[in-house]
């Protein structure tokens, strides 16, 4: 007990003073089990772990979606989305932010980055309801927050992660995605319609009256629909697997670059696939460190120290749940993502299986909960993605606009707490 303590207390601290999560796992990990039972057999341990994670055919899957989100984001579809987006909604009140949030699940889908997806639509949408008044609370909020959507639309890398990790069907998991995705797509243009009609203010401009956007531009997305669709298709429908879905994925988005002007120079391509590269590579640091964590979890008998004190508060399969969900938005403040991903789910495994918990369920759960820990404060790393570009916006301004979609976000999650078909509706027709 004292040993799992100390454990958990040494990987907190080196989180809290800004050692990355994948370094302070991997050294939690490597050096308590080195102290257990010393430094050859840590070495052996450590080595074998990551040579055979590093040949896990599952594990190819994340750089190949990684290379697909590169090859669109710099594609420059997102200009085609948004216009594509406003041409439908902009007779609404609040038109460019809904314009905005739809365009962003578009390009977040597709795209995979929370991060790159909130950077772009930031460069792509703020100028328009800047020219148009819109306050910067609202611009800001629904940028920030539209960018999580691409983390649970499918294909989406986290769910990749937790499905290697938790041993589940991918495709299962793609599915249960879509309705959360489109719940979370509905209530944030809910929040945008709710507060511009509370506060007019916020959105003042009636761009109705405007030459109305390049129709076009809903033609010109088409191959990213397509795309789409082939990728998802081809899972639920057994054509191809994850990972030969995630490559034909990669092919057809260089092969739309291509036709839209991009990846034309050696250097271009030199480019993306560097970005590739190093984006894959902090994501195995994260996967290797937090494996590694949880091979000396497991060997001091950390889950089953959980089991027991679970075990002793008679929690129940939704208690767990619940308390599990709890733990991770007081992460998510603090934390990476993925990390949250890595750490608890290894942790808490035993417990979930003992209580017979539905694991695409609770993936989606977690997956939501990692979603908000990227807009909520004090790290909230959308929000200081759009305030890198948006140098003159005022911090605290954009982290109370985006108070209302975290709001919207915990109504979702108590939505699918409570409704758990909302998840499993749809794995469990088609599968």
């Amino acid at each position: 007990m004292l040993t799992a303590t100390l454990a958990i207390v040494i990987l907190l601290l080196l989180c809290f003073i800004g050692v990355r999560i994948g370094v302070a796992t991997l050294l939690v990990g490597f050096f308590g089990f080195a102290l257990e039972r010393g430094l050859g057999p840590a070495m052996q341990m450590s080595g074998q772990r990551i040579l055979e994670d590093a040949m896990n055919y599952n594990l190819s899957v994340i750089p190949l979606f990684v290379l697909m989100g590169v090859f669109i984001y710099r594609s420059n579809v997102s200009d085609e989305l948004y216009q594509a987006a406003h041409a439908r909604f902009r007779n609404l009140r609040g038109g460019l932010a809904h314009s905005t949030v739809v365009a962003c699940a578009g390009f977040g889908a597709v795209c995979g980055s929370s991060l790159a997806t909130a950077a772009t639509m930031t460069k792509v949408a703020m100028p328009s309801m800047r020219r148009f008044g819109y306050r910067d609370s609202l611009s800001t909020g629904v940028i920030s927050a539209g960018g999580t959507l691409g983390i649970m639309i499918p294909p989406s890398v986290p769910l990749v992660i937790y499905g290697i990790v938790a041993e589940q069907d991918i495709g299962r998991l793609f599915l249960a995605g879509m309705i959360p995705g489109l719940l979370l797509v509905l209530l944030f243009m809910g929040t945008v319609a709710i507060w511009t009609r509370i506060d007019p203010e916020a959105a003042p401009s009636d761009t109705a009256d405007e030459p109305g956007p390049d129709r076009r531009a809903g033609r010109a997305v088409l191959p990213i629909i397509g795309l789409f669709v082939l990728v998802l298709g081809g899972i639920y429908g057994k054509i191809f697997t994850p990972t030969e879905a995630a490559g034909i994925g990669a092919v057809g988005a260089a092969v739309i670059a291509m036709t839209r002007g991009r990846l034309l120079t050696p250097g271009e391509w030199i480019d993306s696939l560097a970005e590739a590269m190093s984006t894959t590579a902090a994501l195995f640091l994260v996967i290797f460190g937090a494996l590694i964590f949880a091979d000396y979890a497991n060997y001091i008998g950390l889950p089953f120290l959980i089991l027991d004190a679970i075990d002793a508060l008679d929690l129940g399969p939704f208690g767990l749940v619940v308390a599990i969900t709890v733990i991770a938005i007081l992460m998510g403040m603090v934390f990476e993502a993925i990390g949250i991903l890595l750490l608890l789910v290894p942790v808490f495994m035993p417990a979930l299986l003992d209580a017979d918990v539905d694991l695409i369920w609770f993936g989606i759960i977690i997956v939501l909960v990692i979603e908000m820990g990227l807009i909520t404060p004090p790290v909230g790393m959308n929000v200081f993605v759009v305030k890198s570009i948006l140098t003159d916006a005022d911090l605290m301004e954009m982290f109370r606009g985006v108070l209302p979609f975290v709001v919207a976000m915990l109504v979702a999650l108590c939505l699918i707490l409570i409704f758990p078909q909302i998840v499993t509706a749809i794995p469990d027709l088609i599968y």
